[in-house]
């Protein structure tokens, strides 16, 4: 593979091309140079914290307040530069932090996510997926996967593209079709899935961190689980429409592929006798711990059940994340030991720490999120937003559903220079969330809208360090492809996957049905 530093500049050309920059490489060109003048997300982040520091403090000088719609209630602005202010940050600095609802789940599942991946249990799991898939098939079982590949964290956008184009090469078909398919699918449908990962452990977090700013947020059971009705629906019907676009409109236009004398050798996709008796084993143990989970919670009087024999809300759905963890770490435990990548209690502990290691930037980043987020809330400026937003939405006529739309586009435009999605979310959370619910549409209606937004048009952010890996793997196939060239194509699932997700949106929102257990549209 290419090195990354061996990519001219996204808007360089080849020295023999007279032509002027086309207008996808000027526009191209405006998103790179915005992109790059937003700070770090940590100085971005700290930046707002003082700047929210300030307005807090000057709205308090000026006496503002703020009227909760629905109840008796006026907030008074705190500062955060005034005897209390002050007094609260000291106080409450390491709670703020400690007590971040998305950093335990997220790091305690990331632990086993990791250990399942360096074991090579994800990896060869996809291989025996996609090996023996009939040619014809083949796009849509690689959109399926790339669906679901949000619970593999970013190695999805690592493995699963070169895997695709090799899968591709070996049925005769285009390999660059399989890369940049199953990219696409990927990253535009990134927050789909019916699996569950450490990405819904995060939403869900600053979702239930951003609702309790109101009154109605009292009650509200927001679990791991509020998207999830929506999200295997999605993962399934774009899944369809990935397997659509990469082999009637994506490998149509890369014509007959050729390759070249020097190319390397074809990799070998098949699974050895060891990795299939891993991947046996570890199923089958898998099973039985998820057998034994359901043994606790469906029969009648069983401990999971929740209060009075309810299966919504239950320890199941409150307590998700522990049942993902014990699943992740059988299943890496197993495969590891099984396959002999793991010898040891010392390989265990070595995986499970480097995995922990890659997170050390979103850890620092998710510190300073969780000052900004607090402060929001103890200074009553969240509610001020949320309460102002919710009147200019409704001032314009703009409810219901439209607001909804109106929303994901915003997060999409946003997406294109802020590709964090944990970053993102915790700007715009704290806002929409409470003003969503003042128009009567649950948290988990946000969170489901901003999946959306959040997943669609990352695929064609030059912002997107994957862009330039997928580039480099491109090269391979086609030693002249350039910047431009690969977003072209990238950008055919942009549209198709925004209207079909906010189709289905659409769909659970005027049926009125339900967005995950429990988890309704509106506010009951």
């Amino acid at each position: 593979m290419s090195s990354l530093t061996d990519l001219p500049a996204p808007d360089s050309k080849s020295p023999d091309s007279k032509d002027r920059p086309s207008g996808l490489d000027r526009v191209l060109g405006v998103i790179e140079r915005a992109g790059n003048a937003l700070p770090n997300p940590i100085v971005l982040f700290a930046g707002l914290f003082l700047l929210l520091a300030v307005v807090s403090s000057a709205l308090e000088w000026a006496g503002v307040s703020v009227a909760v719609p629905g109840t008796d209630e006026n907030k008074q602005i705190t500062g955060l530069f005034s005897g209390d202010g002050v007094r609260w940050l000291v106080e409450n600095l390491v709670v703020n932090f400690a007590t971040f609802p998305p950093i335990g789940a997220v790091l305690v599942l990331i632990m086993v996510v990791g250990l399942a991946e360096k074991t090579g249990l994800l990896e060869t799991l996809m291989r025996a997926t996609l090996a023996r898939v009939p040619r014809p098939v083949l796009p849509y079982a690689v959109a399926l996967i790339a669906s679901q590949a949000h619970m593999m964290s970013d190695v999805a956008a690592i493995v699963l593209p070169p895997l695709a184009a090799l899968v591709f090469k070996s049925a005769g078909r285009h390999p660059v079709a399989g890369l940049i398919g199953g990219f696409a699918c990927v990253t535009a449908g990134y927050a789909a899935g019916f699996t569950i990962g450490s990405l819904d452990a995060l939403y869900v977090g600053i979702t239930q961190q951003a609702a309790s700013v109101l009154p109605a947020a009292d009650g509200l059971d927001i679990h791991l689980l509020i998207n999830y009705f929506f999200t295997a629906a999605s993962s399934l019907v774009l899944a369809a429409m990935g397997g659509f676009l990469i082999s009637r409109v994506l490998e149509p236009r890369l014509g007959t592929y050729e390759g070249s004398a020097d190319e390397s050798e074809e990799q070998d996709l098949t699974i050895t006798p060891v990795q299939r008796r891993g991947l046996l084993v570890s199923g089958l143990v898998v099973l039985l711990y998820l057998g034994g989970v359901l043994a606790l919670w469906l029969p009648p009087g069983a401990p999971l059940r929740g209060d009075g024999g309810a299966f919504v809300p239950s320890p199941v759905l409150t307590g998700i994340v522990p049942v993902l963890f014990f699943a992740f770490l059988l299943a890496g435990l197993t495969y590891g030991f099984t396959v002999k990548k793991l010898t040891g209690a010392d390989d265990v502990a070595t995986a499970v720490t480097d995995s922990v290691k890659s997170m050390s930037g979103y850890i620092v980043m998710m510190f300073v999120a969780a000052q900004v987020i607090a402060l929001f809330t103890w200074s009553n400026v969240g509610v001020l937003l949320a309460v102002k937003s919710a009147s200019l939405f409704n001032s314009m006529g703009v409810t219901g559903f439209w607001a909804i739309l109106v929303f994901v586009l915003l997060v999409s435009c946003l997406n294109l220079f802020i590709l964090s999605g944990s970053a993102l979310w915790s700007l715009v959370g704290p806002v929409f969330v409470p003003a969503f619910m003042l128009m009567g549409m649950s948290p988990a209606l946000t969170q489901a809208a901003f999946r959306i937004g959040d997943s669609a048009t990352g695929v064609i952010t030059p912002m997107n360090p994957y862009v330039f890996l997928i580039l480099a793997m491109v090269r391979q196939y086609e030693p002249e492809a350039r910047l431009g060239t690969l977003i072209s194509r990238l950008a055919v699932f942009v549209v198709p996957f925004m209207l079909v997700w906010l189709a289905i949106l659409g769909i659970f929102y005027g049926f009125d049905l339900p967005l995950g257990p429990g988890a309704d549209i509106g506010l009951k």
